[in-house]
């Protein structure tokens, strides 16, 4: 399927600069562009490969001026990342969707399931369950006793959902997720053993969550673990049992949440960061990769690195100061020789 500069434009609501007839039918990267695609600048990083690029169309900020000349037409628009993502959007929603449901599906009769649904070879639905319409369920799925699935949810191939989960509408969960699986309750007892403590609750994902392949939310121990609504959770990420992750909130990879933590709305995890358990984190805080909080956080939009956390711009000056440590100890080592030679001149002269 082609289309031109111009019906792109036309559909994004933006300024054709160059020729508008030029036709694209795929999309590429800057770096590696060929003709007849579609591609895009939005990171300054990159800005030297739209001279360089062979694409034939790039989005662009409306701000964005040339240096040089161009061999590309441009479309201009406000975010060209987020013209990008609703260009791939539709170019997706075109695909044709799996519908039906396998012979080799095992589902009980108890079980509810909304019209016009995919499920896949060796899934088990168990019974109570209750699954909205348009459900894309991929293979090897499982789902709990009594657990409820909104509209249009996708499941991909080996997820698991504990009983009585509740999955929202529009959801989307990858492979090798698990979903419900028990918190990690032990009391610890005068012999020495951990007996464990019976987790009862639930996992409460709300509407327009995606979570990443091989994550793990728990359930809790009682009421429930809450992925608030907009969350986008990455690949290998576990929130642990009784976490409240506040909506619109991102993970990144191997992020790690312990247990009844409170997260606000709107936070950044970066990759590796983590979280002490019994703690409140102010809507909107960024934490850098590799970040590790041990204490609340009570003032919101604040950036964090480190571990323990520290802001940001603290950080960064606290580690200028420890990439010169060897040089201020090499310092040190001849500021305290000359100061014996000068105790040892000084002994000798009395």
């Amino acid at each position: 399927m082609e289309f031109s500069a111009q019906q792109i434009a036309d559909y994004l609501k933006g300024k054709v600069v160059g020729n508008p007839e030029i036709k694209v039918s795929n999309f590429s990267k800057i770096e590696s562009g060929e003709p007849g695609t579609l591609t895009f600048l939005s990171n300054p990083k990159y800005t030297d490969y739209i001279y360089t690029t062979k694409a034939s169309v790039v989005l662009v900020n409306d701000d964005f001026e040339p240096k040089q000349e161009l061999n590309v037409t441009l479309i201009k628009v406000a975010n060209s990342y987020d013209a990008l993502a609703s260009l791939l959007t539709l170019v997706d929603s075109y695909k044709p969707k799996k519908t039906g449901v396998s012979s080799l599906a095992v589902i009980s009769e108890k079980a509810t399931i909304g019209e016009n649904p995919y499920i896949g070879a060796y899934t088990v639905i168990e019974e109570g369950v209750k699954i909205g319409k348009n459900a894309q369920i991929y293979p090897h799925v499982y789902i709990g006793d009594n657990v409820q699935i909104g509209d249009n949810v996708i499941l991909y191939p080996g997820v698991k959902i504990y009983k009585e989960c509740v999955i929202g509408n529009n959801c989307t969960i990858h492979a090798g997720s698990v979903i419900g699986s028990d918190g990690f309750g032990f009391a610890p007892t005068a012999d020495g053993r951990y007996d464990k403590i019976p987790q009862i609750g639930i996992v409460e994902i709300k509407d327009d969550v995606e979570i990443g392949a091989n994550t793990t939310v728990d359930r809790s121990t009682m009421g429930a673990t809450v992925i608030g609504k907009g969350v986008k959770i990455d690949n290998l990420v576990q929130i642990a049992h009784n976490v409240e992750v506040g909506e619109n909130t991102v993970m990144a990879a191997l992020t790690g949440i312990a247990g009844s933590t409170k997260i606000g709305k709107h936070c950044m995890f970066g990759g590796q960061s983590g979280v002490t358990g019994h703690l409140a984190i102010a809507d909107g805080s960024i934490m850098a990769a590799r970040c590790g909080v041990a204490n609340n956080i009570k003032n919101p939009n604040g950036m964090y690195h480190g571990y323990p956390h520290m802001d940001a711009k603290l950080f960064q000056k606290a580690y200028a100061c420890f990439k010169s440590f060897p040089v201020f100890r090499q310092d040190l080592m001849d500021l305290q020789k000359q100061v014996k030679e000068l105790q040892e001149k000084l002994n000798n002269k009395e």
